[in-house]
């Protein structure tokens, strides 16, 4: 059997950061070491509580769980994105409270305990913005250099957005850390709106979690998934969501899920109009050396498969 391999998931839980982090931990190829948490979908307080909370559901509380940047590196106007996933983050799903409380290393001494605790480099999984993953690298540009690769969801390999027309909310809320991140030479593999939105789910699709004998993790993804449609179907009129999220963490397990080009990706926080905007050069047109790997496709049937049924059998195996 392959050796699992160290990852730390930094994450601002967020509905579709709850169901990520659910296929990350029910996935044996996969050895989550720590997470991390920052401001984005909603405030830190929410999401640390969220992250610990969730955790707690999974029996997985021996998991280390730190609290980091809840405002950008620069910008004072970002906000929260509570239209999407509600004000507690959850959708109003009520998890069970942790027996503990927040790491008090806070996220980037975590984030440098992994790594230097791990004899394997060490992949982060970014979720939210990309704060403190910068604050990682300002503050030991030498543990970063450890990292074996930053698996992150985000931006779009064409102009694509969902915060405005231009950018994608996790680099929109924080573009100067994201920009931070794709010029510090660590290997990145980019997953954004254009491929999840590929990755799509319906109601139907998540019927092997709608047993009798669901369990709590069933129930709970099943309260959130029923509050995401509803979002989505107010919003844009259809019933399938897009896993933005889960399939970051799924192209950590299983790389060939996707289709990924070697291009030079910058992230824009000067313009007005195009704040958080990833300026990525398919056609090479700049001449410039590559910066990541950026997903172009997605077999969504694959994905679809691995992530409903890794969280259905995670659900049976904590009844």
């Amino acid at each position: 059997m392959t050796t699992p391999t160290p990852v730390v998931i930094d994450t601002d839980p967020g509905i579709d950061d709850a169901l990520a982090i659910m296929l990350a931990f029910a996935s044996p190829e996969l050895d989550v070491r720590a997470v991390t948490t920052v401001g984005g979908n909603t405030g830190l307080a929410n999401t640390t509580e969220n992250a610990l909370r969730l955790l707690h559901l999974l029996d997985r509380d021996d998991v280390p769980v730190a609290a980091g940047a809840d405002v950008p590196l620069v910008r004072r106007d970002s906000r929260a994105d509570e239209t999407t996933h509600g004000v507690d983050g959850f959708g109003g799903v009520q998890l069970p409270a942790a027996p503990r409380g927040a790491d008090p290393r806070g996220a980037v001494q975590l984030l440098v305990d992994a790594v230097e605790a791990s004899d394997r480099p060490v992949t982060i999984i970014a979720l939210g913005p990309l704060t403190n993953v910068a604050a990682l690298i300002a503050a030991r540009p030498d543990v970063a250099a450890r990292l074996e690769r930053i698996v992150l969801m985000g931006g779009g390999a064409r102009v694509l957005g969902n915060m405005t027309p231009a950018s994608e909310f996790n680099i929109w809320f924080d573009p100067e850390a994201a920009a931070r991140v794709f010029a510090a030479g660590i290997p990145i593999t980019m997953v954004g709106l254009d491929v999840t939105h590929q990755a799509l789910t319906a109601p139907g699709d998540w019927d092997p979690l709608r047993a009798d004998d669901a369990g709590p993790v069933a129930r709970a993804v099943l309260g959130m998934v029923d509050y995401y449609t509803q979002y989505h179907l107010a919003r844009v009129g259809t019933d399938s969501t897009a896993q933005h999220d889960s399939l970051a963490v799924a192209v950590a397990i299983r790389p060939d899920l996707v289709t990924t080009r070697a291009v030079h990706v910058d992230v824009e926080y000067v313009g007005t109009l195009t704040r958080g905007m990833t300026v990525v050069d398919l056609d090479g047109v700049g001449g410039l050396a590559p910066t990541a790997d950026v997903a172009l496709q997605v077999d969504a049937d694959a994905f679809n498969a691995l992530l409903i049924s890794r969280v259905a059998e995670l659900d049976r195996s904590l009844r």
